[in-house]
C-alpha cells in the first residue's frame, strides 16, 4: 500500500513553493526589463505644456471679456512653434479664427514656462 499521507503533502509543498516563485518572479521581473529613470528634467517645459497653458489662459482672456465672443466660435486654428527669444528659446501658442481684424492671438513662453506676454501681431 502507498502512503497517500506523504504524496499529498509533497503535492501541497510543490503547489506552494510554485505559487511562491511565480508571485516573487512577478514582483522582481518587471523591474528587471525596466529602463530606469527619466533622462529629462522632471519639470520639462514641453510643446504640450505650452498648449496647455495658453489654452488657460486663452479661456482666461474669453472669459474676461479682453477676448469677443467670436473668438470663441469662429476659431479654426491652434498651432505651436518655437523661436530664438533675446534669453533663449520660445514657445508660441496662436490661436486663429476664421475672419475679422485682427484674428490672430499669439501667446509667448520661455523654456521654462514662464509667461512672457500675449499680443495679436507674433512680434
Amino acid at each position: 500500500m502507498k502512503n497517500t499521507n506523504y504524496s499529498n503533502k509533497s503535492f501541497r509543498i510543490f503547489i506552494y513553493t510554485t505559487l511562491i516563485i511565480f508571485t516573487v518572479s512577478l514582483l522582481i521581473i518587471p523591474s528587471a526589463f525596466s529602463h530606469g529613470g527619466k533622462k529629462h528634467e522632471e519639470n520639462e517645459f514641453t510643446a504640450f505644456s505650452a498648449l496647455k497653458m495658453a489654452t488657460q489662459l486663452y479661456g482666461q482672456l474669453l472669459t474676461k471679456g479682453k477676448l469677443s465672443e467670436d473668438w470663441e466660435i469662429e476659431l479654426v486654428n491652434i498651432s505651436i512653434s518655437t523661436r530664438k527669444g533675446q534669453v533663449g528659446e520660445e514657445f508660441i501658442v496662436l490661436f486663429e479664427k476664421s475672419n475679422g481684424d485682427p484674428n490672430k492671438v499669439f501667446i509667448f513662453f520661455d523654456a521654462a514656462g514662464k509667461y512672457l506676454g500675449s499680443n495679436f501681431t507674433g512680434i
